[in-house]
């Protein structure tokens, strides 16, 4: 193959993944912020009950991340990914069925197959065709499915106070998930319309269920005894205990606390959300010519610093400027943490290893709200914040100390 049919080869494979990321993105999001905590709340959750309810979709990753990684390493990408398309555009239509917030955690448990499925197996499409630029690509494809999540923060919000004002009904979150499941659908029909453009199976005959099992386990031990892969992978998980706790209780602080809508909540998170945007790609760029290690680090220390004085803040400028330097600080972590990972792995598929990435990243994800909910209990917003962000300090001065920075692959 010719160099300009190689590069058009992963151009098209790439507009494929942003594609469908983007729509799955916009109706994942959608669904979740700031719309999913005030429907928890409208149904009479309480405080921890909301962190559980934002952080339990996020669980299935911890537990299945790694195994579909791996699946896509065997059976090919795109029917894995087919496959989470389907919960994309089909699971939405349930939460119409809603009653009570119990029944609303077992929908988000559901739910949560999507982005277990589909983050490692895009993940491990853009390593298999990037070559070295690794960090470009991860940061470009993060930044355009983030733009689904830049508009579904103030486009949730704003349908709900159109619907049903400052206390919506439940018919009102009922009408914004109906449009979640339409908007979902659309992955569907483009897995199915770039079919020929994603990557099928590596081999010709489908492999044996003791052949698929053999070698997850031996990519899987492979990854587990590579303490360079676990700390850099954990270093994510540890910044998104911040970005699951502002999920859950940003919308909240905001709207309770500090009295402002639910628009403004859901303008406050794409504030965060445009950060990714604009600045992904650039960090990725960097990260490729100088090295990950330092924009991670840097990173970290941006987050925890802005992270501290969210219950400090109470003018919705002044939360929206705090946003931004957040958002700046995430995309230095998150568009070098899955590169690195992919250039320390000693895996024979980069499916396990962006697997074993994506479920540490959820632990983090699914116990900053969690955890978050358990502090508020007890403490204030100050008191509560304070002690997640010297977790990050404490995990960046260990990834400072004992992680090299790899030889580019």
């Amino acid at each position: 193959m010719d160099k300009a049919s190689g590069r058009g080869l992963v151009a098209g494979t790439f507009l494929a993944l942003v594609l469908i990321g983007f729509f799955a993105r916009l109706s994942y999001s959608l669904a979740r912020t700031p719309v999913l905590p005030l429907f928890a709340k409208s149904l009479g959750a309480s405080t921890v009950d909301i962190g559980f309810i934002v952080g339990v979709s996020t669980i299935t990753g911890i537990f299945f991340k790694a195994p579909a990684g791996a699946l896509s390493d065997i059976y090919g990408r795109r029917t894995v990914l087919l496959v989470s398309a389907l919960i994309f555009g089909l699971m939405p239509f349930t939460y119409v069925l809603v009653q009570d917030y119990h029944f609303l955690a077992v929908i988000r448990f559901f739910h949560g197959f999507a982005t277990a499925i589909y983050g490692p197996v895009a993940m491990a499409v853009i390593m298999d065709v990037a070559g070295e630029r690794k960090g470009t690509l991860v940061g470009t494809y993060s930044s355009v499915s983030t733009l689904g999540s830049l508009i579904a923060a103030p486009l949730g919000g704003g349908l709900l106070q159109l619907l049903g004002g400052r206390d919506p009904s439940l018919g009102a979150f009922r009408m914004v998930y109906l449009a979640v499941g339409c908007i979902g659908s659309a992955s569907i029909a483009l897995v199915l319309i770039f079919w020929g453009r994603l990557p099928g199976r590596f081999s010709a005959e489908p492999p044996s269920l003791k052949v698929v099992l053999a070698k997850f386990r031996g990519d899987l031990l492979t990854v587990l005894k590579d303490f360079q892969v676990l700390l850099t992978s954990c270093m994510e998980g540890v910044q998104n205990l911040t970005v699951g706790a502002l999920e859950a209780f940003l919308p909240i602080y905001t709207t309770v606390v500090l009295g402002l809508t639910s628009f403004e909540a859901g303008v406050l998170w794409g504030v965060q959300l445009l950060a990714l945007v604009v600045f992904r790609p650039l960090m990725g760029r960097v990260s490729d010519k100088y090295g990950r290690k330092p924009l991670i680090t840097v990173g970290m220390l941006l987050c925890l610093a802005s992270f501290i004085f969210y219950p400090l803040t109470r003018s919705f400028l002044l939360l929206c400027g705090l946003t931004l330097f957040f958002g700046l600080g995430e995309a230095m972590v998150t568009s070098s943490t899955a590169a690195m990972v992919a250039e320390q792995t000693r895996a024979r598929g980069y499916g396990t290893s962006m697997g074993v990435f994506g479920s540490l990243w959820d632990v983090g994800h699914a116990s900053g709200p969690i955890v978050t909910g358990f502090l508020l209990t007890g403490l204030d917003y100050l008191p509560a914040f304070g002690i997640i962000s010297m977790l990050l300090l404490a995990a960046t001065i260990l990834f400072q100390f004992f992680v090299r920075e790899p030889r580019r692959v």
